[in-house]
């Protein structure tokens, strides 16, 4: 064991320490594991603090990044989750409403005018029914019921800025602006035109309009109608003539 002789190897310098390249042959494993137990010893410690002080910082930079990117996938599920159940307008058409099983509801509009076997006369009287139920007052002036003509006055059906612009959305196409809305209404025009003696057909057009208010200046604006408010008075009025539930539950699971 004395008359071992040294082995020597290349070396390359560092700012603090003096690393060995070990030969890759001729050396069996625990020569070499002995020799790395040398090394070790003969790193400065300055060096090893500044390199343990890396290896942390890289490390709570990556758990950083790792934990950002976590949050964002999370926040995009549930996004995506939201929009399964939020309604939306497209084309005209209204979207379902998932209230979960059993209840879920999908309805296109309906026709708008809207063909009915009714004689005009009882078609007029079950509209001027319908219009006291929903508390629209008919404009007398305006309406030739024996023509089968009913308008009526603007129906304030929102009030106050935090409902209205919601409610505005509902029943009509609003700019995209940042308008202050604080009031909406509608006036409805409901006409029955004979086919025959008993086929009719009944169209309803809605007169929607918001109040907008800018400093001291407050003014009515006639809005696109989305077509809600027709399709609601023509759901009532088809359910009233025909005894058909038109917005009853329906289960779409298969």
């Amino acid at each position: 064991m004395g008359n071992a002789k040294k082995i020597k190897f290349p070396t390359i310098k560092f700012d603090f320490a003096t690393i060995q390249f070990l030969p890759t042959s001729n050396l069996s494993i625990s020569t070499i594991l002995h020799y790395i137990k040398d090394c070790l010893k003969d790193i400065n410690l300055n060096f090893m603090k500044k390199l343990f002080y890396l290896f942390l910082a890289l490390f709570i930079l990556s758990s950083a990044v790792f934990a950002q990117k976590g949050i964002d996938r999370q926040t995009e599920k549930i996004k995506e989750e939201g929009n399964k159940t939020t309604p939306q307008r497209s084309n005209g058409a209204y979207l379902s409403y998932d209230f979960g099983k059993g209840k879920t509801k999908v309805r296109e509009p309906l026709a708008n005018p809207y063909r009915m076997n009714a004689r005009r006369d009882v078609l007029v009287g079950n509209i001027l029914d319908i219009l006291k139920e929903k508390k629209l007052i008919v404009n007398e002036s305006a309406s030739r019921l024996k023509d089968g003509i009913v308008v009526t006055e603007p129906f304030v059906f929102a009030k106050g800025a935090v409902i209205t612009r919601n409610e505005l959305n509902r029943y009509a196409i609003l700019p995209n602006s940042d308008t202050s809305w604080t009031r909406g209404r509608y006036a409805l025009t409901i006409e029955v035109k004979s086919i025959d003696g008993i086929k009719n057909d009944v169209s309803v057009t809605a007169k929607v309009e918001g109040r907008s208010e800018n400093g001291l200046i407050s003014e009515w604006t006639t809005l696109q109608s989305a077509g809600a408010a027709e399709d609601e008075f023509l759901v009532k009025l088809v359910e009233l003539i025909t005894g058909t539930v038109i917005d009853a539950p329906q289960d779409t699971d298969q």
